[in-house]
């Protein structure tokens, strides 16, 4: 049995009942370490919190484990139970299917155990989720590579007055371009994009398209360690948020559609001014 059990994104006790009992009943357990890892606070000393709640070891699996190594974990998977944990909800990202879909290949039976995750979690600031239209990322712009496919779908998105939620690049276990030339892997330092850079990005391309799509006085909201007990939400235009110190990793970015009475009462508690 391959249990996914999502953890939520405030810290080790964010996990349900039944999540736990999945992991307290498995043999091996498995924690996704490459997406969302910094929100829930998991550097060594979490790690061991978890396994500390769990009673048992807990095994990291990064990147390469998860995309290049998947038949390890499927292969315990197919003569015992076993836990693959991921912050947030199991299906926040497109490798947790890829799991479940190669686990049914194999006859593997699969249960997932979902969790709180940002796509739900940033009605915190009290936008309504239905009125939210398609989700982009943004990646982090390099001297040769500046993307802009995000442009058209956010321009869509405000075109029928819809939010559009942002998510920012997370840069974990990267290889440097140096290291893939030679062979062997090397790995660039984590990066993770900040609200700040992230409306730099925005604005940079809207200058470039000029397509007015958004701009400065375009009202945002900004979030940083979204369900943690330090969580930050700053409302503002998108040149107030520019200069905002939203403190550590990881942040998101809303870009606020037509707004309902009601969303507008919540978003001042959480204006710049």
């Amino acid at each position: 049995m391959l249990y996914i059990v999502g953890l939520g994104l405030g810290n080790e006790k964010d996990i349900t009942l039944r999540g736990l009992e999945a992991v307290q009943k498995s043999d091996k357990i498995f924690i996704e370490a490459y997406t969302s890892l910094l929100s829930f606070g998991l550097s060594s000393d979490g790690l061991s919190t978890l396994e500390k709640l769990y009673g048992k070891p807990v095994i990291l699996a990064d990147r390469e484990t998860v995309e290049e190594k998947a038949d390890e974990i499927l292969s315990a998977a197919a003569d015992s139970d076993v836990a693959f944990l991921v912050v947030g909800d199991p299906f926040g990202a497109t490798t947790h299917t890829d799991l479940v879909v190669r686990a049914k290949k194999l006859g593997i039976d699969v249960k997932v155990v979902h969790n709180a995750s940002v796509m739900n979690a940033v009605g915190v600031c009290g936008l309504q989720l239905y009125h939210y239209g398609e989700t982009v990322s943004i990646p982090f712009f390099t001297d040769t590579w500046r993307p802009d496919s995000f442009y058209e779908k956010i321009q869509k998105n405000r075109g029928l007055g819809l939010h559009t939620l942002c998510l920012l690049d997370i840069r974990v276990k990267e290889p440097t371009l140096e290291s893939l030339c030679r062979g062997k892997k090397q790995y660039e330092p984590p990066r993770y994009m900040s609200v700040n850079t992230a409306i730099e990005q925005l604005l940079e391309v809207e200058q470039n398209r000029g397509e007015n799509a958004y701009g400065e006085d375009t009202m945002c909201v900004g979030f940083a360690r979204l369900g943690s007990e330090d969580q930050r939400i700053v409302a503002g235009t998108m040149k107030q948020l520019e200069s905002v110190d939203f403190g550590a990793p990881l942040h998101c970015l809303v870009i606020v559609g037509k707004t309902h009475p009601v969303e507008e009462e919540m978003l001042d508690f959480y204006r710049t001014v």
